[in-house]
């Protein structure tokens, strides 16, 4: 079930979710608005020209309010809010249609875990001729809540647990759980 904002005012005020910084314009009818933050990272080049999935990826990560995505340039930033959910909570990222509309593409392969806590990474994409500014504080995307059956018997642990800033994959430590 899709969380109302009379359900998210209610769950915020409690602090069963926990969403700072927060301004209530945020909570819309059926989301929560997310707002760019000012951390940005890009892949470093290698001297091969190509990424492993078995090695650590270098990201050169720079601290801004403003940031040009080139044409065809990806790139990884965060969220200004910090994100606590409950164990029997889920979440969806969605990007805005005004910017997809521009073609910035906002992704972060979609989906919070039961459990999450931290900012949200944003995989950027900008699939126009002319570059886009970013600003820190603009409103990118929204987080769709979803209320689970029943509490996770394994809510997230993982990884990205606690991530601050637009934190690089960490696919290469896949290969140490087995």
């Amino acid at each position: 079930m899709i969380l109302s904002d009379k359900t998210l005012l209610k769950m915020l005020e409690e602090k069963s979710l926990i969403i700072e910084p927060l301004e209530k314009t945020q909570v819309q009818p059926a989301s929560v608005d997310i707002r760019l933050g000012n951390t940005f990272s890009i892949v470093e080049d290698s001297s091969t020209g190509i990424i492993n999935l078995e090695n650590e990826i270098k990201y050169k990560t720079i601290t801004s309010d403003n940031y040009i995505l080139l044409p065809n340039q990806f790139v990884l930033a965060t969220t200004m809010e910090y994100f606590d959910l409950p164990n029997d909570l889920t979440a969806f990222v969605e990007g805005r249609s005004s910017l997809g509309r521009m073609g910035l593409f906002i992704q972060n392969a979609g989906w919070v875990d039961p459990g999450f806590k931290g900012e949200i990474t944003l995989e950027l994409y900008n699939a126009n001729r002319c570059g886009i500014e970013l600003k820190a504080g603009r409103r990118v995307g929204q987080l769709v809540f979803a209320k689970m059956d029943d509490t996770a018997l394994n809510p997230y642990n993982g990884k990205y647990q606690g991530q601050k800033g637009a934190t690089g994959s960490k696919v290469f430590l896949d290969n140490e759980i087995k």
